[in-house]
């Protein structure tokens, strides 16, 4: 009934969870309708509709549909009616009975009976702050009388009820003056019991209370009470039933002063009490209204105005502060001793309550208290008392077994035995009593140890229900055995069914005491509890409790109301479960990321161009010269920072380890957690985050600017990434995932083109950096390749570069690229390069089809000089095709550098070395390539050129197009003779203007393109070293600018040779004498001493 009337009083369909505004019915805010609607309500409740015809015409129109959509709500109303008609018939039949209540022997009739009388005022006070209840009524009414021609039958009670209960307690307060005794006696009768729970932290921590070790010697005894029950009771219910109470039969505050006493402890301990989920009342005025109207109350106003003033939270504060040392005490020696949970288990339960009635308190108070004093209402360590007390649930419901073991002995061994004894020595005993009471016994005694061994399922219930009837029988006045005369009996009957819950209803005690559901009710509240949480960092390991406590919300809803559960506020707990796990692994990453920036900064200083200084340092030391300004600071050497003068000391990488762990801890405290049948994987949530930052970082560590075109090097991204990849490594100390995973994730994506997000990669930011940066300053001439370094060198020109090529294309630097990209990434660079190199050729393909004619001359002329000379001058486009062929040569020079790179690094991963040269089939070339073995023909190459589609051109055609392109290139040579940078410098084994690089491309292209066409490679080059004997023909020309580098040009045909695997010294002789290249090679040595000299 409190659900349903709560959901209307939250504007929401009686099938809604939580209060949604745009659930309210349309009729309420027809524009049409709103005259009627105020009509009703003015005349209500009243019937009146002959006269005002004109107000509710539109009613007729609308009264089906009003029936049917507002019969859930009024109907509703209506069960309250009859609730109430019950309940009042039951207090009739209590006072008639003249019932004994006493919370400390009939612990369950009154307990109930309170329970009753608050859940009846808290349903009224309910009902009446609902602001549409007498327009829902009185429409479904009208439109009732209109399709029926009469009021519903229950209308003219409803609407007087309604109406009665405008002022609820004003009216209660008539209504309990004939059940004051009864009240008041059950009231009363908590003195034995409030005052002891209502106490300060000074008392509790005098009295070591919850301590299993402040007396050892009586650790193994069972903790006991006279008032079991009453021990773990909600102090929030008693609070609720002395207030409402006492207001209802208040006469007797001025009669009796334990009462009064009652009440007043009552005032100061809140300022409000929980009505139902985040209703409150407010209760010193509303008391204070109640009071000021009645004559002689001056009293009790003014004991009201005193208990509010002194009802402070700073009691509420300390003994939040007590619990939070008390229950982690408890907690810590329970799980390293879990057999004290036997004897020790209303230490738990009460320890739960406590806990759970502070935070709710606090909970409630700090939402609606306005006070400028607020620190009493916020608590940045309240994460820390949920914590100790889920680690005290996860004990209860973990040896759960070992709690039923000890109580079912205690129940057969020692309860039976006390029980049998107390009904014997009963003087009068009547039959049904004592068949009740034997069946407890024989229960009992029939309880044993092998039954919690087999597995065997309790059920008590049947038992507390019999003895909750019993003490119905003997609490009435006629009673034969009225328990008033023997409350031994009572008390040892409530210690009993506090055993018989230990065996068969944990999970519901661990409700009873420790339920936080309302929290789901308090969202914003709860949402910022957990802020707190995080942002305090001896805090954040107990953020998991947060994520926990959304467990308890699946008990939030009533079993009577499954409509609720499948509603946003299922959708809404679960969004704040995942929110709270996603912001926890969000702060884990975050912190990682920082360690990961200062461990990269320190791996940083241990690079090999900062020890330049110290050795520039060390030599200056060395010759005694001046070493610059005086009092210049030496510079730090790396390491410094492990260097401590004392454990006070704490860097901020100490303190990032610190958070770190604290939070950790927290993810790692529960591999998953379920919430209305969704599991949740704490870990789950780091692992992915840290995935994507990974992947970003490595992205971010290559300091790439478009606009600049500068990048890092890749030894130092690789030496920043596995610096990160180290602290990550050490994440598995803190936390149980595999790291690995997200190793394998990442940097697998990082080896291809795009990420899963379609985000650029190392991969194709470096492609994009060698191609477009590198290789086109080597096309510009800025840049040259010196194979004798294995890398390319900047060359001194106008304009200086913004970054030396050496730096990134020397042999270190290419092994760590392959690191970094790994054979797919590499396959991937080699695939752009060959693009590049496919569309060269396409181009030169296009000149060869322009000097078709003179080529297929010439082809056909070798032996022929005078001819060959004539032929060569109506060639156009000389000049490009070499600077084409060149800039083919220089990009598979580049891919030779990363292929050689990558052979390296796979050596050293797989401990093998492989020099071998593969003579098997194309599929085994791609597969060799891709680990960067060399290959006679390179695969790429001839994929790339295989996909070239000429369209109207026959394969023959291509065929011939192929062979003269080879001739075209021979007989092109000679004209680099006349080019100034055509020298050959011995130092560097090759030419500036890259010409030694022409070696490399003749031989990959011919290789690669007589592939394609199945043709004879040997022949194709013995073709090509035939046509390049025109370089004969330079020696004997007289013009010195023609000649000039003459020498440095011969040695190309050496190179080529020497870089073919299909070319022998032996054929080269045939066409060209091996004496000049002797010679050539003496005059380029010759040259180059004296140039240096």
């Amino acid at each position: 009934m409190l659900t349903r009337v709560y959901n209307i009083k939250k504007q929401g369909q009686v099938w809604k969870a939580c209060g949604d505004p745009k659930a309210k019915p349309s009729y309420l805010v027809d524009k049409n309708l709103e005259s009627a609607v105020k009509f009703i309500v003015r005349k209500f409740p009243a019937v009146e509709t002959r006269n005002n015809n004109q107000q509710l015409a539109q009613l007729q129109k609308e009264k089906s549909e009003i029936l049917k959509n507002l019969a859930l709500y009024y109907f509703t109303f209506v069960d309250v009616m009859e609730f109430k008609d019950h309940v009042c018939e039951l207090l009739n039949t209590i006072d008639a009975c003249q019932v004994f209540f006493d919370i400390t022997v009939n612990f369950d009739l009154t307990k109930n009976y309170l329970d009753l009388v608050v859940t009846y005022t808290t349903l009224m006070t309910i009902l009446s702050r609902i602001e549409e209840r007498k327009a829902i009524i009185g429409l479904y009414n009208y439109a009732h009388e209109m399709t029926h021609g009469a009021s519903d039958r229950e209308y003219p009670r409803l609407g007087q009820m309604i109406v009665d209960y405008e002022n609820p307690l004003k009216k209660l307060m008539e209504e309990f003056v004939p059940h004051g005794k009864s009240l008041s006696d059950a009231l009363i009768s908590l003195q034995m019991v409030y005052p002891r729970r209502n106490l300060s932290a000074d008392q509790w921590r005098n009295a070591q209370l919850l301590s299993l070790i402040s007396a050892p010697s009586t650790m193994l005894n069972p903790a006991q009470s006279d008032t079991m029950p009453c021990e773990y009771l909600s102090l929030d219910a008693m609070e609720k039933w002395i207030v409402f109470g006492f207001i209802l039969c208040h006469a007797v505050l001025n009669s009796d002063a334990a009462a009064l006493s009652l009440w007043k402890l009552a005032l100061q301990s809140s300022t409000c009490l929980c009505l139902f989920r985040d209703e409150v009342f407010h209760i010193h005025k509303a008391a204070e209204d109640l009071f000021v109207n009645i004559r002689g109350y001056n009293k009790r106003i003014n004991d009201i105005r005193e208990c509010k003033e002194q009802a402070l939270g700073s009691m509420h504060r300390e003994r939040r502060k007590f619990l939070r040392s008390a229950l982690k005490e408890l907690a810590t020696v329970l799980a390293d001793q879990p057999g004290l949970l036997g004897p020790k288990a209303l230490f738990v339960f009460m320890a739960l309550s406590f806990a759970r009635d502070e935070i709710i308190w606090l909970l409630r108070h700090a939402d609606n208290i306005q006070k400028k004093s607020t620190d009493d209402f916020i608590d940045k360590h309240i994460a820390e008392l949920i914590f100790y007390m889920e680690e005290l649930r996860a004990h209860v419901r973990k040896y759960g077994p070992v709690m039923q073991r000890y109580y079912v002995q205690y129940l057969s061994g020692f309860d039976a035995v006390v029980l049998n004894e107390l009904v014997q020595n009963l003087s009068v005993c009547p039959e049904d009593e004592s068949i009740i009471m034997s069946s407890f016994v024989n229960t009992m005694t029939s309880l044993s140890v092998k039954q919690v061994e087999d597995g065997e399922v309790f059920d008590f219930r049947g038992m507390r229900l019999d003895w909750f009837r019993l003490q119905a029988y003997t609490s009435v006045s006629k009673a034969s055995l009225g328990i008033a005369d023997h409350k031994e009996l009572g008390k040892m009957m409530n210690t009993i069914i506090f055993h018989t819950k230990m065996v068969d209803s944990l999970v519901e005690m661990l409700v009873e005491t420790s339920d936080l559901s309302i929290f789901c009710f308090y969202s914003r509240a709860f949402e910022k509890m957990f802020q707190q949480c995080l942002e305090l960092p001896s805090q954040s390991r107990h953020s998991i409790c947060f994520p926990l406590l959304c467990t308890h919300f699946m008990s939030c809803t009533h079993e009577l109301c499954p409509e609720e559960v499948n509603t946003h506020t299922q959708t809404h707990i679960l969004s704040l479960c995942n929110m709270f796990l996603d912001e926890m692994a969000k702060q884990a990453r975050n912190l990682i990321t920082d360690i990961c920036t200062e461990q990269c900064t320190l791996s940083d200083q241990l690079l090999p161009k900062h020890c330049a200084k110290t050795i520039s340092q060390a030599v200056n030391k060395k010759s005694k010269k001046a070493t610059g300004k005086k009092g210049e600071p030496e510079r730090e050497k790396p390491g410094v920072e492990s260097m401590r003068k004392n454990r006070l000391l704490v860097t901020n990488l100490d303190k990032l380890h610190t958070a770190l762990s604290e939070l950790c801890f927290s993810i790692n405290y529960v591999p998953n957690l379920a919430v209305w049948e969704h599991t949740f994987t704490p870990r789950e949530y780091l692992t992915s985050h840290l995935e994507i930052r990974f992947t970003k970082s490595i992205v971010g560590m290559t300091m790439y600017n478009q606009a600049t075109q500068e990048i890092a090097k890749p030894s130092e991204l690789l030496t920043s990434v596995r610096a990160y990849m180290t602290v990550l490594q050490s994440i598995e100390n803190y936390v149980t995932i595999d790291i690995t995973r997200v190793f394998n994730n990442v940097l697998l994506q990082q080896t291809q083109h795009l990420d899963s997000h379609g985000e650029p990669t190392i991969t194709s930011l470096y492609t994009n950096w060698y191609l477009e940066t590198l290789l086109r300053q080597v096309s510009n001439g800025h840049i040259a390749y010196f194979p004798a370094m294995k890398a390319f060198v900047n060359l001194p020109t106008e304009n200086e570069l913004t970054f030396n090529a050496e730096e990134y294309s020397d042999i270190s630097e290419m092994r760590s690229l392959s690191e970094l990209l790994g054979p797919y990434g590499m396959k991937f660079l080699s695939e752009s390069l060959m693009w590049h190199i496919s569309s060269q050729v396409a181009e030169l393909k296009k000149l060869v089809v322009e000097n078709m004619e003179v080529l297929t001359q010439m082809r056909t002329s070798f032996d022929k000089p005078e001819h060959m000379a004539a032929l060569f001058k109506k060639l156009t486009s000389v000049d490009s095709v070499l600077k084409r062929m060149t800039i083919i040569g220089v990009i598979l020079s580049f891919r030779s550098l990363a292929q050689e790179a990558l052979r390296d690094v796979r050596d050293t991963h797989t401990h093998t070395h492989t020099h071998t040269r593969t003579h098997v089939a194309m599929n085994v070339y791609e597969l060799s390539s891709a680990a960067g073995l060399p290959c006679e023909i390179d695969p790429a190459l001839v994929v790339a050129l295989s996909s070239q589609k000429s369209e109207n051109i026959s394969p023959e055609e291509e065929y011939k197009i192929a062979c003269l392109l080879m001739v075209f290139v021979a007989v092109s040579l000679p004209t680099l003779a006349s080019n100034v940078m055509s020298q050959y410098s011995p130092a560097i084994e090759g030419h500036c203007n890259n010409i030694h690089c022409l070696a490399k491309a003749i031989n990959q292209i011919a290789a690669a393109l007589f592939t394609i066409h199945k043709g004879s490679i040997e022949d194709r080059l013995k073709e090509f070293l035939l046509a390049s004997s025109s370089l004969l023909k330079i020696g004997q020309e007289t013009d010195k600018m023609t000649t000039r580098n003459r020498e440095s040009v011969y040695l190309l045909l050496d190179m080529i040779v020497q870089e073919s695997p299909f070319l022998t010294m032996d054929l080269l002789e045939s066409c060209f004498p091996y004496v000049l290249l002797r010679n050539a090679y003496h005059a380029v040595y010759k040259q180059s001493i004296s140039a240096n000299a």
